[in-house]
């Protein structure tokens, strides 16, 4: 069965994204040891992708001729016309995350949903009971201001804490947040 995991790197401050909507503090650190081996062991997990638009019109930004993820089917959250891209699985939707959730589940078949950037998106899916891990790349810079990690309206359950795994100087934190049961 497909889980939903939020894999992301977050400030010490807790921020996704500087006051900006910018990743610079973040990807000084591409190449700290482990961080390029843990992003693709993950990814041998990942059979779907999910994101909002404004991921995806960063992403479109940082390569607007190439798309990073192949043909690994993806869905984009959005409010917005947004434009394909050539050869691309993408999927633009409207709504809330738990309509589109089993058609993202059978599109995902026996591997794992990546939600990529986007803590108001992870929140939905937290507030839907739909986020099932929590992958978070602890790193040593506080932003003091910008896009929360997961910016909820109400306390959570508590987490249990899965693994740590050290990175260089940032720290991988993995977490599940529903009980292993479900």
């Amino acid at each position: 069965m497909a889980r939903t995991i939020y894999y992301v790197g977050s400030s010490m401050d807790g921020y996704i994204a500087d006051r900006r909507n910018k990743l610079d503090w973040l990807m000084q650190f591409n190449d700290a040891a482990g961080v390029q081996d843990s992003i693709e062991t993950f990814m041998e997990r990942v059979g779907v992708i999910v994101m909002g638009s404004e991921t995806y019109k960063f992403l479109l930004e940082q390569a607007p001729d190439a798309w990073a993820y192949g043909s690994t089917p993806t869905w984009v959250f959005t409010h917005h016309e947004l434009p394909g891209i050539s050869g691309a699985d993408i999927t633009f939707v409207r709504g809330d995350v738990d309509i589109f959730h089993p058609s993202i589940c059978a599109d995902a078949g026996e591997k794992d949903i990546w939600l990529i950037g986007g803590g108001q998106l992870a929140a939905q899916y937290a507030s839907a009971g739909l986020l099932d891990e929590l992958i978070l790349t602890l790193v040593p810079v506080a932003l003091g201001g910008g896009q929360p990690l997961l910016p909820v309206s109400r306390t959570t359950a508590p987490a249990r804490l899965r693994a740590t795994r050290a990175l260089g100087d940032l720290v991988e934190l993995h977490y599940d947040l529903t009980p292993a049961s479900s």
